[in-house]
């Protein structure tokens, strides 16, 4: 069906962009570092990725940013935002 195709595109999109944003903010981030690597990992991806990826920082930053101070792994960050099926 073509929403979960579309979910699907989106999941891998979520997944891609945090695993960008976990290698741009090292180990043990800060807030600050989180937020540099929100900002430089959408460009990074490109126009049309970096629209998708511009939405979710917007969207569910405190998520992310959370997620990645705590180590969890981008896909489990993507699926606790509900972007991918657990």
């Amino acid at each position: 069906d073509g929403v979960g195709q579309g979910r699907g595109i989106k999941c891998s999109l979520c997944t891609k962009a945090l695993k960008k944003f976990k290698m741009l903010a090292g180990d043990s981030p800060d807030e600050s570092a989180v937020a540099a690597a929100l900002q430089r990992g959408c460009r990074i991806l490109g126009r049309i990725a970096g629209k998708v990826c511009r939405w979710l920082v917007d969207k569910y930053r405190s998520q992310i940013t959370e997620g990645l101070q705590n180590g969890d792994l981008p896909r489990d960050i993507c699926t606790a935002m509900g972007v991918c099926r657990s």
